[in-house]
């Protein structure tokens, strides 16, 4: 007989989210809620209403009595799988929590059933243990992942289970992502071709010009999200560093190779893998104790966890993924994680340089600004990774260590293993689409125009190069106006009638499309 759901009679919240009224969760929502799963909330839970309308309230699907399934695990393992699709966390927990009999008794009963023979593969895949069931025979293979509902690879067969294994990662690391409207909506465009397209009507000087420019752009906004400063020379390194992404395939030792080029001077630095706790966030104003909004990986997780995410970024390069959602997926998990102890920030986004170079989405020779795209969208990135921190703080117990950094205390690897990357991959693909179609374009007429600028203003004054650029960046800074100081010193050689007609040429052709320096959140450059 199959096993029973015990449901409590009253159910006031799942995972902290409170549930709708006059409604029963169903689904991942009532496994969490019977077995007391101490799990994220999933960012879509569904329910099941008392009246024959479907609903919507907050998180909360709920669906109409007609969906309700019977108060069994096997049932509401069934209706996870045909409408929220596969959710590793709840799953990894669940199999924690309840005897292994439950499955076999729901294969045994159902053995051609492609949702029972599923669950027995994710069992057997996230536990390591073999169930006591005999392989599987002449039933249809079927996806481990519904392709129309998360992306997933073209992934390769299994007979015992009669299954195709076409999740993205191991269970070492295998974040998911959903195929929200808003992805499916713009990764079924072809943006790999629009960039193409972009470069193919420029002429070739031009699109290096613009390349170079907005290389360096990257560098100097990914220290400026980081609120730090540096010289030239290291922001030329890093734009360098980012240059080169995708060169190779990922490996812990050009993870550790980059972090020595971010951090520079390496003195007061630990290099390589944390062998502390680690945390962002702020600190107490009288006991300088910390304050997190967000706690990495235990430095015992962080070797195992890192190889998962080098394996995947690796795996996935020829797997079918789109390169977008492996983007994000690796990029992302690395930042969670925070692996090192200084420099986690600038390789999060160097990784995702470098997995669209790998996978050829980029143009050659052209890098996507994201760190800079990033900075101008500052708010929503740091929504994005907050939408993985916040929930999992609560689910973190720590303590304050004497050198004042936190000490977790409890098992906390699978919050990294295995999370929902749908809101970061929905951030990364505007960004993308942003320098497709906005930043890129942008950089290119703006040196057609700078260009023009040249042309007309040497027809009546000639100046070396570095001369004419020096004489652009004040006029730029200064709203298309010489300032006193440059008439009376850099530029006291020019005729009042030649000032007036450098700063007309610029304000048609410049002033309106120049673009502003790279700013940080409180406005200062």
């Amino acid at each position: 007989m199959p096993a029973p759901l015990r449901l409590p009679t009253e159910i006031i919240s799942v995972a902290g989210i409170s549930t709708p009224s006059s409604s029963r969760p169903a689904g991942y929502a009532a496994l969490i809620a019977a077995y007391d799963l101490h799990v994220p909330p999933p960012d879509e839970l569904l329910a099941i209403g008392d009246k024959h309308t479907h609903r919507q309230e907050g998180r909360w699907t709920i669906l109409t009595p007609r969906y309700r399934p019977a108060d069994t695990v096997s049932a509401h393992l069934d209706f996870a799988l045909r409408h929220e699709g596969v959710d590793l966390a709840v799953l990894n927990a669940l199999f924690a929590s309840m005897p292994a009999a439950v499955i076999e008794e729901w294969v045994r009963s159902q053995p051609t059933s492609q949702h029972a023979r599923r669950i027995w593969f994710l069992h057997e895949w996230l536990t390591g243990r073999k169930l006591d069931l005999p392989d599987a025979d002449k039933a249809p293979y079927v996806g481990i992942l519904d392709d129309k509902r998360q992306f997933a690879v073209r992934g390769e067969t299994v007979t015992r289970y009669r299954v195709r294994n076409n999740l993205p990662g191991t269970p070492e690391f295998c974040p998911l992502i959903r195929r929200s409207q808003k992805l499916a909506a713009l990764l079924d465009q072809d943006l790999a071709a629009e960039a193409r397209a972009v470069v193919q009507r420029t002429a070739s000087d031009l699109m290096a010009r613009a390349a170079a420019f907005l290389l360096l752009e990257d560098s100097k906004a990914s220290y400026v999200i980081e609120g730090e400063r540096p010289p030239q020379d290291r922001i030329q390194r890093w734009g360098q560093a980012i240059g080169e992404a995708g060169r190779k395939p990922l490996s812990r030792d050009e993870l550790e190779h980059l972090q020595r080029v971010v951090i520079g001077d390496a003195r007061f630095t630990h290099l390589g893998w944390r062998t502390e706790g680690g945390f962002v966030g702020r600190r107490d104003r009288d006991t300088n104790a910390p304050v997190p909004d967000h706690v990495s990986a235990r430095p015992e997780d962080v070797a195992g966890l890192m190889a998962g995410l080098v394996d995947y970024a690796n795996r996935n390069e020829t797997s079918g993924l789109d390169p977008i959602v492996a983007a994000a997926a690796v990029a992302f998990g690395f930042v969670f994680i925070h692996p090192f102890e200084d420099g986690n920030g600038r390789i999060h986004r160097w990784l995702v340089h470098h997995m669209l170079a790998r996978s050829g989405f980029n143009p050659p020779g052209i890098t996507f600004p994201v760190s800079a795209v990033f900075l101008e969208h500052i708010d929503r990135y740091r929504v994005a990774l907050e939408h993985f921190s916040r929930p999992r703080l609560p689910l973190t117990e720590w303590t304050t260590t004497p050198s004042l950094n936190v000490r977790v205390t409890n098992e906390t690897r699978d919050l990294f293993r295995f999370f929902d990357a749908t809101r970061q991959a929905e951030f990364l693909t505007d960004s993308v689409v942003e320098t497709i179609r906005t930043t890129l374009p942008h950089e290119i007429e703006y040196l057609r125009r700078y260009d023009q600028a040249r042309q007309r203003i040497e027809a009546f004054v000639a100046m070396p190069d570095a001369k004419f650029d020096l004489m652009m960046g004040f006029l730029r800074q200064n709203n298309g106006k010489f300032s006193r100081r440059a008439q009376a010193q850099e530029f006291a050689a020019l005729t009042d009638e030649e000032a007036m007609a450098i700063e007309g040429v610029y304000q048609d052709l410049l002033l309106l499309f120049d673009a502003p320096p790279v700013t940080a959140a409180d406005g200062t450059a």
